[in-house]
């Protein structure tokens, strides 16, 4: 079993979507703190979107999460066992550590923000950016705080799915169990589904029954109006010949009456859904950043799941309407078709934890 002998598989307690915390952070939103989360929180707890992904590194997201937990709007009607709190560590806004220390610090302080005495979920954040005995390492830690009660699921976050999959391999070798979860982002989207073709069934094999899918618009990169912009800048790694081709995939969606960002949810709803068997769940974290944005995703969702969200079936009908618009936009997409991006950049040095250039220097950004 992949969790702790008094946990119940991971998959069996996450549901279909998970609500992501990025949108509350300066690489997204020019100004996270005056963002209603508690508002968002509640309304997402009343539709059954009752999990929350998070990290340190989306700065301030876990500082505006605790205190959003914390708002009476949300304790008046909610318990901390109603609800699942995931975050992360190894990389802040300052970087990447993953010494022992730092991990340890950085798990004490997400229990403070956040404002709980354990964290459900623990991901080793980008592990593609350091070295397999970083990741390892981390990971012994992230156990000892499962023993102690403070961490309930450990996992690995990555882009690389081949890292993902290597890694987890090398966890369960070394600790004789393996990692409870995965989290892989924009590679079950309409634009790239290698996830599903590529990376559940090397990901299964290495012991993983649960894996997490976030951005399913790639970072904001599947919409009309180009990717986010936040204080940081444009940090988003899409060519400007790719985002050429998606702003007219979008002009087209519009001149059918559809929205790419709710035709690419969809997509990738449905695919996330085919892609649950036998012994792994897959999950959809999803990012916002205003209530409206939560109400207009809940109800793309809900144009192709039935039922309860936490638990829900497949509308074949809206599939089949879908499945013109998605040929078309494959068709669109051409040669980007499952086109990854260089993750993390040419010249990262994961011993360094730099970037180091031809003539021998670092670059401290990622």
């Amino acid at each position: 079993m992949n969790s702790t002998p008094s946990q119940p598989p991971l998959s069996e307690v996450l549901p279909t979507i998970i609500l992501g915390g990025a949108g509350f952070s300066y690489q997204t939103h020019p100004d996270p703190e005056s963002i209603p989360v508690h508002d968002i929180l509640r309304h997402a707890f009343d539709q059954g979107l009752r999990a929350i992904d998070t990290s340190p590194f989306y700065e301030p997201s876990e500082q505006i999460l605790g205190r959003a937990l914390a708002h009476p709007e949300v304790t008046s009607r909610y318990s901390r066992s109603d609800y699942v709190l995931m975050t992360k560590v190894g990389r802040t806004p300052a970087g990447f550590d993953y010494t022992p220390a730092a991990v340890r610090a950085s798990v004490a302080t997400s229990l403070q923000r956040l404002g709980t005495t354990y964290l459900d979920v623990v991901f080793c954040h980008d592990i593609e950016a350091v070295t397999d005995e970083d990741v390892l390492g981390a990971v012994g830690e992230l156990i000892e705080f499962v023993r102690q009660g403070k961490i309930r699921y450990i996992g690995l976050s990555s882009y690389r799915i081949d890292l993902l999959a290597r890694r987890a391999r090398m966890v369960r070798e070394r600790y004789g169990r393996p990692v409870d979860v995965i989290q892989n982002w924009a590679q079950l989207t309409l634009q790239n589904s290698r996830l599903e073709t590529e990376g559940v069934a090397a990901l299964v094999e290495a012991g993983v029954s649960c894996i997490c899918s976030s951005s399913p618009l790639a970072i904001g990169l599947l919409r009309k109006g180009g990717v986010p912009r936040g204080r940081l800048g444009d940090f988003h790694p899409a060519p400007e010949e790719l985002r050429r081709v998606v702003g007219e995939v979008a002009d087209y969606a519009d001149a059918q009456g559809e929205s790419l960002a709710r035709l690419a949810l969809r997509y990738a709803l449905w695919r996330a859904h085919e892609a649950n068997q036998g012994s792994v769940g897959v999950r959809t974290i999803i990012g916002v950043s205003t209530l409206g944005e939560l109400r207009e995703n809940i109800g793309a969702a809900r144009g192709i799941l039935k039922g309860d969200l936490a638990n829900p079936v497949l509308d074949a009908s809206q599939i089949e309407k879908d499945e013109p618009l998605i040929e078309k936009a494959h068709a669109m997409l051409g040669e980007w078709v499952n086109w990854t991006f260089t993750i993390p950049q040419v010249g990262w040095s994961q011993e360094l934890k730099c970037v180091v250039t031809d003539d021998g220097g670092v670059v401290n950004a990622r």
